[in-house]
């Protein structure tokens, strides 16, 4: 259930980047919708589930404003969500979603909707692995065909990593990860050597950090497979300090580094490059990469395999 969130309001029409005209003192414009604007008069909780009132173009309008300032306060809301805040069926949710996707004002992702930010968002795990799950799981069984039995690999933390080691959990493997949510897998359901790097618990990113480099393992690994926020010419991007050192003292402790991202992370630009494009040995991605992305890959020099979503051999 969402937090109570509290806003105010006075319809205007205008057109959908324009400033609210006229706002008084101590309003705020809380909306960019291209048919109404939203300034601030007087207060409405957005956890009320009042009956909607007017027309059908009206009420809907409202909700796409609610799911507008739910945006604003998180970055991803689930259908299931925004079902149990607005009061109404999925399919009115799912219908919602493709129109502010269309509009340009949020992005349909895979489960829900994600403001639609000029910088990348780091999700939550819980969040995040809900997000474009077929693709995740297409690259997780390409990437389990580089691994050699009988080696030691190192396993970065988020989603699309987490599904590379669902793959990898029966093989004659020793597995080195930070990712608490990988590791509860491993531990229950695998039968590879686990060893799982110590430290606090950040649970956003769902990683154990040590105090001395990042939590690196005091001993060589075959491969480093690692997930990313975004990427591009310059390399592996994140927004969070503590991913960057992560990545960069892992990286300094093996032989081949292999970048785990489904293509959506080919147009997300995070501020901070964890690591450069010629350092990485292979990327494994999906069959939504485009042409252009795959010719800057190409232009780079760095080899690349393509893991189709359904169960057809990959393409290198």
């Amino acid at each position: 259930m969402f937090s109570p969130l509290r806003f105010t309001h006075r319809f205007r029409r205008g057109v959908a980047a324009a400033p609210v005209l006229g706002a008084g003192a101590g309003e705020r414009l809380v909306s960019r919708h291209p048919i109404f604007m939203i300034a601030s008069n007087h207060e409405m909780r957005l956890d009320d589930h009042r009956p909607w009132e007017g027309d059908d173009r009206v009420r809907e309008l409202d909700r796409h404003r609610e799911i507008e300032m739910v945006l604003l306060h998180q970055p991803f809301a689930s259908v299931n969500d925004l079902v149990e805040h607005l009061g109404v069926s999925p399919a009115t949710v799912r219908r919602d979603i493709d129109k502010l996707h269309d509009l340009g004002l949020a992005k349909k992702v895979y489960g829900g909707i994600t403001a639609n930010r000029h910088a990348a968002v780091a999700l939550p795990f819980s969040d995040n692995r809900g997000i474009a799950v077929e693709a995740k799981r297409a690259i997780g069984r390409a990437a389990a065909g580089l691994v050699r039995d009988g080696s030691i690999i190192i396993v970065h933390g988020g989603s699309t990593c987490f599904h590379f080691g669902v793959e990898i959990a029966d093989r004659n493997l020793r597995v080195f990860t930070h990712s608490m949510p990988l590791a509860s897998y491993l531990a229950e359901y695998g039968s590879c050597q686990l060893t799982v790097g110590g430290g606090d618990l950040h649970r956003e990113p769902g990683i154990l950090s040590g105090t001395v480099q990042g939590g690196a393992p005091s001993f060589y690994a075959s491969q480093f497979f690692v997930g990313a926020l975004g990427v591009d010419s310059r390399g592996i991007l994140e927004s969070h300090p503590l991913l960057v050192r992560f990545v960069q003292d892992f990286a300094d402790v093996v032989n081949e580094v292999v970048l785990l991202v489904d293509s959506r992370k080919f147009s997300e630009r995070p501020p901070n490059v964890a690591l450069p494009l010629q350092r990485i040995s292979r990327i494994v991605t999906d069959d939504g990469l485009s042409d252009a992305h795959a010719r800057m890959l190409d232009d780079q020099g760095v080899a690349y395999t393509i893991a189709p979503t359904s169960k057809e051999r990959a393409v290198e």
